[in-house]
């Protein structure tokens, strides 16, 4: 076969061959349903209320649904004493209502009310959910504190040798510290959705005279100063939750527009 017969017949088998490589073909579609969100939590797991009472699967069960805060719900506030007990000289006024009226305030819930835990109940979760259910709230804070404090004689106390420096001169260093705790819980389900804490501390230089109240003004002092910052991360916790809220059904919002 003469050579410029065979040279083009390997070009023109190159030329096929490059012409196959370059070839697209189309992947058949599969059509796969989306993966299914995982379930609501609506039941509470906790009636047993004793110790290693979950089975693995409300564990993961619990673990797996979505966290959010539902909308238009009702909350409550309410000051507990458990474990450790709130100063009982100390009112608990201040913090219960700011953490109601910054909750009120937000916009996130129907109604905030604080809630007086003198109406007859069992103690316990039993009890506060109970509680919760008299006042038709979905969501209860519970509200809690603990002071320490601490007295001790600083470099004026040298003064009081005169006779006269005690009258005067501020040579006791009064210092307290506490905690805030804030804690969302979810009645429906018994599940606990947050907590925060505020840390105070503050201390003071003042004369012998009249200590006991002088101590209880400055725990005074720190627990008001304290409580609106307590109520801020409550409200910023809470709209975090409610940006979490799962979509509407799709029937829901089809009727929506």
């Amino acid at each position: 076969m003469p050579r410029p017969l065979v040279l083009a017949l390997c070009l023109a088998a190159i030329g096929c061959a490059h012409k196959a490589a370059l070839r697209a073909e189309l992947e058949p579609l599969r059509f796969e349903a989306p993966p299914t969100p995982p379930a609501i939590l609506t039941e509470n797991h906790f009636s047993r209320d004793v110790p290693a009472a979950l089975s693995e699967a409300e564990l993961k069960t619990i673990l797996a649904a979505p966290v959010f805060l539902e909308e238009q719900a009702r909350v409550g506030v309410v000051p507990v004493a458990s474990r450790y007990e709130p100063d009982p000289d100390l009112p608990t006024v201040a913090a219960p209502a700011a953490l109601a009226d910054a909750l009120e305030q937000s916009g996130m819930f129907e109604l905030s009310s604080e809630v007086s835990t003198d109406w007859p109940t069992d103690r316990g979760i039993r009890g506060l959910r109970e509680l919760a259910a008299r006042y038709r709230t979905e969501y209860l804070v519970f509200y809690r504190h603990r002071f320490v404090d601490q007295s001790y004689l600083n470099p004026w106390a040298w003064g009081y040798l005169t006779g006269v420096g005690a009258i005067f001169l501020p040579g006791q260093t009064m210092e307290a510290a506490g905690v805030l705790e804030a804690t969302l819980f979810d009645v429906k389900t018994g599940t606990i959705l947050f907590t925060v804490f505020e840390r105070v501390r503050k201390e003071s230089q003042e004369t012998p005279w009249d200590a006991d109240r002088k101590r209880m003004a400055l725990k005074r002092k720190l627990l008001e100063d304290a409580a609106s910052r307590l109520a801020d991360q409550v409200v910023a916790k809470c709209r975090r939750l409610a940006a979490a809220r799962p979509p509407p059904p799709a029937k829901e919002a089809i009727s929506q527009l």
